[in-house]
């Protein structure tokens, strides 16, 4: 009788293992690397799955889908989005952060300065932080000092400017992580 009882509770922790109930993704890295590693050579993780660590500096108050994590020091810092993990969980913040993610890059150009014109014309344009001169955390991630939209947008157009005078890109290049998993170490 026991041996019966026993295989009805294994054939029901098997079936309940197999339908469902929390399963974590299992993701792993083509690299691992550092905050400061990352950022000096994007280029080459782009598109690449990548596990980096850091301090979580500060979680986007506006539903928290957005982290930033720091290296050494406050200026090596990367924005982590949550895709489709959702909400980052609060005890991220001032939490040593591992994160397996996609990198990606942002571009700004000339047509994405005129789009975020047109859309502060017509009132539409996202908002992100307090008041229009966005969220400090990620200006400052950027290397932004502009204190207005009008003055974020002149001063990408003087640094456009400057790239393509040096390096003949007519473009600026933001990278950010894709989160697939995070866990908050200490």
């Amino acid at each position: 009788m026991k041996i019966k009882s026993l295989l009805i509770l294994a054939t029901v922790a098997l079936f309940a293992i197999s339908c469902g109930g929390n399963r974590a993704k299992s993701v792993t890295a083509e690299a691992v690397v550092e905050v400061e590693t990352l950022l000096a050579g994007a280029t080459e993780y782009v598109d690449k799955i990548i596990e980096v660590e850091g301090i979580c500096t500060h979680i986007c108050q506006h539903g928290a889908r957005k982290i930033f994590l720091m290296g050494s020091d406050e200026t090596k810092s990367i924005r982590i989005e949550s895709g489709d993990l959702g909400a980052f969980d609060q005890k991220c913040q001032n939490s040593i952060v591992k994160v397996i993610g996609t990198l990606c890059e942002e571009r700004i150009d000339e047509a994405y300065l005129q789009n975020w014109e047109a859309a502060v014309a017509a009132n539409s344009a996202e908002q992100h932080g307090d008041g229009e001169s966005g969220c400090e955390t990620e200006k400052k991630s950027r290397g932004e000092t502009a204190t207005t939209t009008e003055g974020r947008i002149a001063d990408f157009r003087a640094k456009i400017a400057a790239r393509k005078a040096a390096e003949g890109k007519e473009y600026l290049s933001f990278y950010y992580v894709v989160a697939e998993a995070y866990e908050v170490l200490e």
